[in-house]
């Protein structure tokens, strides 16, 4: 059961984080949605997700910044009251080959898509342990299993967050806390949509369902992992890519 509950998701503002965001809302849980930079497309996601008469609530933080992932958690918990669910979903993407990648283009994306992973589930496991209950959901990447040319950087980040989910699981379990991933293959968001379509349609051919994903389709496996009901399930990383990485 979701209701009454409250979550965290990180990236809230748009794509995948807003579908997980006003699912979550929709099955009856209180929402805190931090975003990076787009305050509009946040308050737009909590305003939709308000719809289903829950409390949202959206936070500016750069989840890379470990005391503003602190600070932004304790004001969360203040808010709130608690968390019970973490949502660890924000990225970004600085696609390069190897041979021409910038260091930066690589600390960008690591610094963001793992470190910040680690930062807020390192900030939301004393309300976690204290509870000795909570779900923590990742938002990885079949480029994390499979790897994916010119994105070394990024690839490296997600395998770099199903290791740290496993380790995760592993560590809190005995606290009734669980971790799991979601690695999700192509899917239809604004960052794919920019794709020249000639590379877009060279991917929807080589997945056995031939069509792209939808921000719903990782929502509803996210909204799955939350519930009570899957409380025996965890340290796993489940795809969500149409057959891609079979």
């Amino acid at each position: 059961m979701i209701k009454g509950k409250v979550a965290i998701v990180t990236g809230g503002s748009r794509g995948i984080g807003r579908a997980v965001a006003l699912k979550l809302a929709e099955h009856g849980a209180d929402v805190a949605i931090i975003y990076a930079g787009n305050e509009k497309a946040a308050k737009e996601t909590c305003t939709l997700a308000e719809k289903f008469s829950v409390k949202c609530k959206a936070y500016k933080c750069n989840v890379a910044d470990f005391a503003a992932a602190k600070d932004t958690t304790a004001e969360i918990i203040k808010d709130f009251g608690k968390i019970d669910i973490l949502v660890n979903n924000a990225g970004v993407t600085r696609d390069n080959s190897i041979a021409l990648m910038k260091e930066q283009e690589f600390d960008d994306v690591v610094a963001i898509d793992l470190k910040g992973v680690f930062n807020m589930i390192r900030h939301c496991c004393r309300q976690f342990l204290h509870q000795r209950s909570g779900k923590i959901i990742n938002i990885a990447s079949v480029a994390g299993i499979a790897g994916n040319a010119g994105q070394a950087n990024y690839s490296a980040a997600k395998a770099g967050v199903i290791g740290l989910t496993k380790t995760a699981a592993r560590e809190l379990a005995g606290r009734g806390i669980t971790c799991n991933a979601i690695a999700p293959g192509f899917i239809d968001t604004d960052m794919t949509r920019q794709m020249p379509e000639k590379a877009k349609d060279a991917v929807v051919s080589a997945i056995p369902l031939k069509r792209a994903g939808l921000p719903e389709d990782i929502a509803n496996l996210a909204v799955f992992l939350a519930d009570d009901g899957a409380s025996y399930i965890t340290g796993e990383v489940i795809r969500v890519d149409g057959g891609l990485c079979i």
